[in-house]
């Protein structure tokens, strides 16, 4: 893997380390509440299960990216960013929030661009 590559696989995965604390340990919280745009505190708290389970998946992923950076293992990035462009993907679809596309697909297509160079 190229440096540039590198350091994009780097990126992905800290972002998902961050949507793991924003899911896992924040979700009831105002900031947790502002970033995903969840209707009330009640909400949150009632929902904060299954945003646990999506924050463990999340850290998968990152994990995943993680060690296909430390083990320079072209093919463990190329599945692991795959997996993270068609979340992105979906999560866009089904929530009717393009920015989500731009967030979480983005810099994974641009990591796997840079995986062919």
């Amino acid at each position: 893997m190229t440096y540039l590559a590198i350091i994009l696989v780097a990126f992905v995965a800290l972002e998902h380390i961050y949507f793991l604390i924003l899911e896992m340990f924040m979700w009831t919280k105002p900031k947790g509440i502002k970033a995903f745009g969840l209707k009330s505190k009640a909400f949150a708290e009632d929902t904060k299960i299954l945003a646990a389970n999506q924050g463990l998946y999340n850290g998968f992923l990152a994990a995943g990216l993680i060690f296909s950076i430390i083990q320079n293992n072209i093919t463990f990035a190329l599945f692991f960013l795959i997996c993270v462009t068609i979340a992105g993907i979906y999560g866009s679809y089904s929530t009717k929030q393009i920015k989500l596309f731009y967030i979480q697909s983005v810099p994974a297509i641009l990591a796997l661009i840079m995986l062919y160079f």
